[in-house]
């Protein structure tokens, strides 16, 4: 970033910001992320090959999802070079795009999105935010509000992000230091909340059914973590405010406008005028409607977004399922009621072209989405995640070493995979019949290896380009760079996932060995 090099050379240089200055120039030369990806299919390819004519294989314990009991099960190395595998690439193409589900939720909640940005909705709020918020509290706040915006799935990449940079460029603040904030917030956080979310209910399923192999008596609640989950936002949000204000603003320097890839719309801070107050108090009207629509929708007994079986409305319901349509419509809602108040908007046809503009403008990142689903099929159906994790897991396992330092290689174990397979579930499935009958057998309590795998699977998601989204965060950069690349996103997010990583460790060896309660 010329931003940055120019501050740095007004002033000596640390050695930290050397070496983030180092590594963003080495990653902003690298390829476009599409050209990158292209590669990585071609190595997929050719190493998928390579381990089946080497006969690669693991054995290791599976539970049945329909009988809840443990198999034994053999997995090899899948060729993508054979005929089953060019048929495989071959007849995949659509159906790998049209099943990545980062299109979908990308597309949703862009329709709502664009409404709210294009009628001024967006903009008025941060500047409401600003007004009424101390200086000092926005950084805090937008960090708190990224982490527990995982409640609405990946929505908050969506939406968190852009909104973080926008709100520090609007009181003189550089842009990218917000959306650094936001990244590590909504990414390197995303696994705790202090919410119950969908991933919850999920991550806490396939833990019991690993704890019954060994104790069909013992099982852990939905709520096991949320104690420590609760503690982790807060410790998460200081650690994010901190190094966005001490070490990322400090090397990003003063901002610069003309470096922008096209020119930015007023964004000066101040007070409402008498319409901007009057579409918020219309926006009001609109989120209480759409809470109240939702509300009929979710809180009396045998309402249609309750699970239809058990009654439940947090965990596996309809309604945590489908959060993003409920993102979608309050932004959408409030947005068209913004703009009616405020004058911003006069006919329908302005909400369709809003609409149209936000969808138009993802063309290169649903392009980018192309390529990205195709290479993760690929190298899903060659099967080196799963080789490459159960060999990493039984060396683990066969570590002759004490439950506490067990568990800290079980959270590095994780960290290492993400960096090259991101899924949540898909991760944890592999290694809960591994490790969770372990622990169970050293007398560990399992909502402690929850929590080990909550930690290990953080922050090396707002690092690694394998993330679907790194590639969008790219995108919102260079609105603020034009010269921002993947060097900007690594550089900028590196300290994040060092210190984040470094403390969380410490706050779990902390908890574990005061034997505090992990949750309910």
């Amino acid at each position: 970033m010329r931003a940055a090099s120019e501050a740095n050379s007004e002033t000596a240089k640390t050695p930290t910001r050397t070496v983030l200055d180092a590594i963003e120039r080495i990653g902003n030369s690298v390829p476009h992320p599409v050209v990158i990806f292209l590669i990585l299919i071609a190595i997929a390819v050719i190493a998928s090959h390579l381990l089946y004519l080497l006969d690669a294989s693991v054995s290791y314990q599976v539970i049945n999802p329909a009988t809840h009991g443990t198999e034994t099960v053999t997995t090899r190395a899948n060729s993508l070079l054979t005929a089953e595998g060019i048929r495989h690439i071959y007849t995949q193409l659509v159906p790998n795009f049209m099943g990545f589900s980062a299109v979908g939720l990308l597309i949703i909640a862009m329709i709502g999105v664009g409404v709210a940005e294009e009628s001024g909705l967006v903009d008025a709020c941060i500047r409401k935010l600003v007004t009424v918020s101390p200086r000092w509290a926005l950084t805090y706040i937008l960090a708190f509000v990224g982490i527990l915006s995982s409640i609405a799935s990946d929505a908050g990449y969506l939406v968190l992000i852009p909104l973080a940079g926008t709100a520090l460029l609007s009181v003189g603040r550089h842009p990218l230091a917000g959306l650094a904030l936001g990244f590590a917030g909504v990414a390197s956080a995303f696994s705790v909340n202090m919410l119950i979310k969908p991933l919850d209910a999920v991550l806490t399923e396939l833990t019991n059914d690993a704890i019954h192999i060994v104790n069909p008596s013992l099982s852990i609640a939905v709520t096991a973590n949320l104690w420590f989950s609760i503690v982790s936002v807060i410790v998460l949000t200081i650690v994010i405010a901190l190094i966005t204000e001490r070490l990322i603003e400090p090397r990003l320097g003063r901002y610069r406008e003309d470096h922008a890839r096209e020119r930015l719309p007023p964004h000066e801070g101040g007070q409402l005028s008498a319409q901007e107050a009057l579409g918020l108090r219309y926006a009001g009207a609109g989120l209480l409607a759409v809470i109240a629509a939702f509300c009929l929708l979710t809180l009396p007994s045998g309402a249609p977004l309750r699970d239809p079986t058990t009654g439940a409305l947090v965990g596996n319901s309809p309604f945590m399922s489908g959060l993003i349509g409920l993102v979608m419509m309050l932004f959408l809602v409030t947005g068209i009621a913004y703009g009616i108040g405020a004058g911003t908007i006069r006919r329908a046809t302005d909400v369709v072209d809003a609409m149209t503009k936000a969808v138009s403008g993802l063309g290169g990142t649903i392009l980018l989405f192309v390529v990205i689903s195709q290479f993760v099929d690929y190298f899903t159906y060659s099967n080196m995640p799963t080789l490459l994790a159960v060999k990493m897991a039984d060396v683990l396992k066969n570590a002759n070493i004490g439950p506490l330092w067990l568990l800290l290689g079980l959270i590095l174990v994780v960290a290492i995979l993400d960096l090259i397979f991101t899924p949540a579930i898909a991760t944890w499935a592999i290694f809960a019949p591994v490790f969770v009958p372990l622990f169970v057998q050293l007398a560990v309590d399992p909502a402690a290896v929850l929590a080990a795998y909550r930690v290990g699977d953080g922050p090396i998601n707002s690092i690694t380009p394998l993330n679907p989204y790194f590639a969008l965060v790219i995108g919102f950069a260079q609105k603020y760079d034009r010269d921002a690349g993947v060097g900007t996103v690594v550089a900028l997010m590196l300290p994040y996932v060092v210190w984040m990583f470094a403390l969380w460790i410490l706050l779990f060896v902390a908890w574990y060995l005061l034997d505090l309660p992990w949750g309910v």
